[in-house]
């Protein structure tokens, strides 16, 4: 596809990442620009590598959907000249769908999430979930091609969006740098967040949301042993009410148990790894979750797994292999609960077994999730797209 140029939208670009959709783009786009011409368009702050889009200043006191949707109009303004718009999250989708009419190109939509598969979105943006509601299906189902991060994921927006043609709705897996997250043995970043390297360590890195479910990991909390350190690496809370929430969770886990740390700002990558490379086991306790990047970047660590047996998740930790699964049912939480510290027990009572996981992850984060494969695998959408337009 040489000299095709890609118009690629995008929220969250580095070095303004903060989810998952900011992690995929960021390490995607340099993989892409190996095969055709790439161009990045933004919220956030002016980069050299991407063009800088932000709400009109006009709205700063409206609804946060509002916002998103004057920087789409601009977006959608500046694509004249791409051959395919690629937009990445709801925050992008509704740039995409204007670039497709206004210009008359393709539009691919990377499916990350669903909203309405996240109804406590209403929580955090009020009247606006009912916009990025309309914004999403109105994208999805004029969309030329749609790619899932995962078989899960596709399932989902098959069922969320039932008037899609299946045979537009394409997997391509989430990759991982494995040159990026690797096993390492420095330990001046536990010393500098007050974690203790000759303690297991019961890591998790996530934002503060329902969807993430940290939540459930403080409740479990109370049952894994003593003996482990439990490292929370939680930021960037949706609202002022999860936020405080949290507060009072894990100040309470702390006064029933010893070894509580709680991290609450995003670590650079580097202590990142440190974090998951030096923890006897890494949880996952999403209620939702398309594919899980901290799964890989915990698996590509050398680190054992327990995941909930959410959306994509199961496609990534092989339950028995390099990790274990939980059952998450919102009908039976408590269960979940319970089913989470039991895992992670089994995990610390046997370290000979949690090694063995780490190391049967970070050979499948290497073999099977390449961001190389993802960038010639979302190239070939991109064609069929142009061969086949809407």
């Amino acid at each position: 596809m040489g000299g095709v140029r890609i118009g690629l939208l995008t929220r969250e670009y580095p070095p303004e990442v903060y989810g998952g959709a900011g992690v995929h783009v960021g390490f995607l786009v340099p993989r892409l620009r190996e095969l055709v011409e790439v161009d990045v368009h933004a919220f956030g702050a002016p980069r050299p590598d991407a063009f800088a889009h932000n709400p009109a200043a006009s709205l700063a006191g409206a609804n946060a959907a509002l916002g998103v949707l004057s920087a789409d109009l601009e977006i959608a303004a500046a694509l004249g000249g791409v051959q395919v718009a690629h937009s990445h999250t709801w925050y992008a989708n509704m740039a995409g769908h204007l670039a497709k009419l206004l210009h008359g190109v393709p539009h691919v939509v990377t499916a990350h999430s669903l909203e309405p598969r996240r109804p406590w979105k209403a929580e955090q943006l009020g009247g606006g979930y009912r916009i990025s509601s309309w914004v999403e299906r109105t994208a999805y189902e004029a969309a030329d091609a749609i790619i899932a991060v995962s078989d899960g994921m596709r399932a989902d927006v098959l069922d969320c969006y039932p008037a899609l043609d299946p045979a537009r709705v394409h997997v391509v897996r989430n990759g991982i740098d494995t040159a990026e997250y690797h096993p390492v043995s420095e330990t001046d970043a536990l010393a500098r967040h007050g974690i203790d390297p000759a303690k297991p360590i019961v890591a998790f890195v996530g934002r503060i949301t329902r969807q993430k479910g940290v939540g459930h990991l403080v409740a479990a909390a109370h049952r894994i042993s003593p003996e482990a350190q439990v490292v929370l690496c939680a930021g960037a809370p949706d609202t002022p009410e999860i936020a405080e929430e949290t507060r009072l969770a894990v100040a309470e886990l702390a006064a029933a148990r010893p070894g509580v740390v709680w991290i609450q700002q995003m670590l650079p990558q580097a202590d990142v790894r440190q974090i998951l490379s030096h923890a006897a086991v890494f949880v996952c306790p999403s209620v939702y979750e398309p594919l899980g990047i901290v799964n890989l970047e915990a698996m590509a660590c050398g680190t054992a797994v327990v995941a909930s047996d959410v959306g994509g998740i199961p496609e990534v930790v092989d339950h028995g292999r390099t990790g274990l699964l939980v059952h998450y049912s919102a009908d039976d939480e408590p269960a979940f609960r319970t089913g989470l510290a039991d895992a992670v027990n089994a995990l610390l009572a046997d370290p000979a077994k949690a090694r063995a996981f780490g190391a049967a992850g970070r050979e499948r984060a290497v073999r099977e999730f390449s961001w190389s494969t993802v960038a010639e695998e979302t190239v070939a959408v991109y064609e069929a797209a142009l061969s086949h337009p809407m």
